[in-house]
Parts: C-alpha cells; sequence; structure tokens
C-alpha cells in the first residue's frame, strides 16, 4: 500500500504558536484555504483510491478539494486526529509545556508509551488508535491511500512504524501544512518513507508548534 500522510492547511493556532488539538478546532486560514486548494493538483500524479480525514475541522476542510476532484468520498475517522495535550492545550508551542508536548510525542515514538501527557492520552493509546486506522485502509484494497491528519501525530507515527524513519530524523524535520509523508508497506510486512514533504505546497515555515522541530534531549 502507498501510504500519503497529509498535514492539514493552515489555522488561526498555527499563526499563533498555539497547541490546539481538541475537537472540533478551529478552520483554515485564507491561507490554509488555498493550500487545501492547491492540494489536489499537489498530488495529481498519485492514484488515490480511498481518501481518510481526521474529525477535526481543520482536516476535513483540507480534504474537501481533494475529494471533489477525485470523486471521492472522506472516510472520517478519529483515530488519525492530533495527538491530545490535555492539560496543555492552547499553551505556546515554545513554552515549556510546548516542549514537554513534543518530547512527550517522540518519547512515545522511541518506545516509552506509558508515558502520559496531564490531562491527555498515553502513547500505547495514541499509537493504537493511529494504527486501527492504517490497518483499515490496508484492508480496503486501496493501493494508494490519502489521509489527511496533523502534524505531531504524522510525525510520532511515522517515527514508530517506518524502519528508515527514527526520532532524531522526525524531530529535526518540520513538517509544513499539507506537507506530506510518503510511505510504502503494510502493517504486516511494516513501513518505509520514500519521501519527506516532498510534495509541500507552501514552503517550511508557516507551520503551528506540532510542527516545528523539537530538542529531544533533557
Amino acid at each position: 500500500m502507498r501510504l500519503l500522510l497529509v498535514r492539514h492547511g493552515q489555522t488561526p493556532s498555527n499563526i499563533d504558536q498555539l497547541l490546539d488539538t481538541s475537537v472540533p478546532g478551529p478552520g483554515l486560514t485564507p491561507l490554509g484555504e488555498r493550500q487545501a486548494a492547491a492540494l489536489p493538483r499537489a498530488l495529481a500524479h498519485e492514484d488515490i483510491q480511498a481518501l481518510y480525514a481526521s474529525p477535526l475541522l481543520r482536516a476535513r476542510l483540507t480534504a474537501a478539494p481533494l475529494a471533489a476532484v477525485r470523486g471521492l468520498d472522506v472516510l472520517v475517522r478519529d483515530g488519525i486526529r492530533e495527538l491530545s495535550a490535555g492539560d496543555l492545550e492552547m499553551q505556546p508551542g515554545d513554552s515549556p509545556e510546548g516542549e514537554r508536548y513534543m518530547r512527550t510525542v517522540f518519547a512515545w515514538a522511541a518506545g516509552d508509551t506509558g508515558l502520559r501527557i496531564p490531562g491527555g492520552e498515553d502513547g500505547a493509546a495514541a499509537l493504537a488508535r493511529y494504527d486501527a486506522v492504517i490497518d483499515e485502509a490496508a484492508g480496503s484494497g486501496a493501493d494508494t491511500v490519502a489521509m489527511i491528519s496533523h502534524g505531531a501525530a504524522i510525525r510520532m507515527w511515522t517515527a514508530a512504524r517506518a524502519r528508515n524513519v527514527d526520532v532524531a530524523y522526525a524531530a529535526a524535520h518540520p513538517l509544513a501544512n499539507t506537507g506530506v509523508v510518503v510511505l510504502d508497506g503494510t502493517p504486516a510486512t511494516g513501513f518505509q518513507v520514500l519521501s519527506w514533504a516532498g510534495a509541500t505546497v507552501v514552503p517550511a515555515g508557516e507551520s503551528g508548534p506540532t510542527g516545528e522541530p523539537v530538542d529531544t534531549a533533557g
């Protein structure tokens, strides 16, 4: 299965660098709307047969233009929503709380899945819900699947499950709004990343805290 993990378009909280993970969350900025509108063209070379989106409004709005162009239904799945910030919700991404969030996320990817974000989920639950949607897609028979998801969730899951991307790489490589991680594989055989942000619609730098690099030391 060819798997395209796509970060949603820009939101007001991305501009303000806030940890905004609750449902339904904000919509898109005018730039985010343009990014979503550009996504069908950016992915025109991909034979997408199934399209998933998280339940957060920004993911569903990002998926809509692609669904319209391809004539696909958007399969909304809670499992690929953003990683819950819990008690850290709406804290600045560059604050100690924001840094704690990202350190915890990447600790999960490194295998310390028992850690819990205060007031939020632990790594075992986060990986299990994301895995469940990947498993569903793999069993659907679709050769190429696109999922509109979120920066921290994509980077965490990819670092945990792809054999050629480790935590250090995922932590050091931000994923801009509508940036795409392309993988190949199955849950049974494992996944390999073919490209990271190779189909980014806008330059890196127009991201929110869950798209930013993080210092994983300490």
